[in-house]
């Protein structure tokens, strides 16, 4: 009965305003993935500024590592959606996870064009694989008042290896449900999975605030051995899977843009 209400409340595409970058284009992006570290913030910074992000800043994390690289888009109130994925790899990294980072620029460009009541704030987090170090920075940076104004965390983690999944315990129900929500509007596929072994994600460095979260991947049993490895190469996305995931995710933030927090 949830799932039918929230269908019914949800709206359809045209109604909810929002444009697809081409599939080429996301497949061209992800094959600028890099080993170095340095070279994958720069490319995505670079793709954020070809989005045309104007509020786009580098937040230091520490004197020797890597910024944050975030881009902002304004919204019409003080709610805020903040839009995670970390850009760092170990190895090619083109799953894990500079297919999360290229959808950051991707979606800024979906939401972009037209007008919006949340500020959306799009982070490729640095230094996940070190242990979550960019996203717990920028959340411990959080002023009391600014957490008041968040009203949900997506993040996305290891993406286009299968059909879109979320991880069930690391999200907030009402997340998952409209999420599911969505996928059933617009007939695409999700599934749920619990993959203890995978280790952490940049979501739970806001679980100690009490931030609604989710954390959109791709990740099976099956994938898990691509991860971390020479494999996880651009041969191993599948283009299907991955667009359908950005398709999703593009209308699901319009989604929770007009549902959450509602005047």
């Amino acid at each position: 009965m949830l799932l039918l209400f929230l269908l019914a409340g949800i709206g359809t595409a045209a109604e909810l305003k929002y444009e697809l970058v081409p599939k080429e284009v996301l497949a061209s992006r992800l094959q600028q993935a890099d080993e170095s570290n340095p070279v994958r913030k720069d490319r995505l910074h670079a793709l954020f500024t070809e989005s045309g992000c104007g509020a786009l800043q580098e937040q230091s994390v520490s004197k020797k590592g890597l910024p944050n690289v975030i881009c902002t888009l304004p919204g019409s109130t003080g709610r805020v959606i903040i839009v995670g994925a970390h850009f760092d790899s170990r190895g090619p990294g083109v799953s894990d996870n500079w297919s999360g980072a290229v959808l950051l620029p991707a979606l800024y460009q979906s939401l972009s064009q037209s007008p919006r009541r949340h500020t959306f704030i799009f982070i490729g987090f640095t230094d996940e694989e070190k242990g979550l170090i960019g996203s717990r920075h920028y959340a411990k940076k959080l002023t009391p008042d600014e957490r008041k104004q968040i009203d949900a965390v997506v993040n996305m983690d290891t993406l286009g290896l299968s059909p879109t999944n979320v991880w069930v315990s690391r999200s907030d129900k009402a997340l998952v449900d409209w999420l599911a929500a969505a996928a059933d509007s617009q007939k695409l596929p999700l599934s749920g999975v619990e993959i203890a072994q995978v280790g952490s994600t940049d979501s739970e460095s806001f679980a100690p605030l009490n931030l609604a979260r989710i954390t959109v991947s791709s990740v099976t049993q099956e994938t898990l051995g691509i991860l971390h490895s020479k494999m996880d190469t651009f041969d191993k996305i599948q283009m299907k899977n991955y667009y359908e995931t950005y398709r999703l995710l593009a209308f699901y933030l319009v989604v929770l843009d007009q549902k959450l927090s509602p005047p």
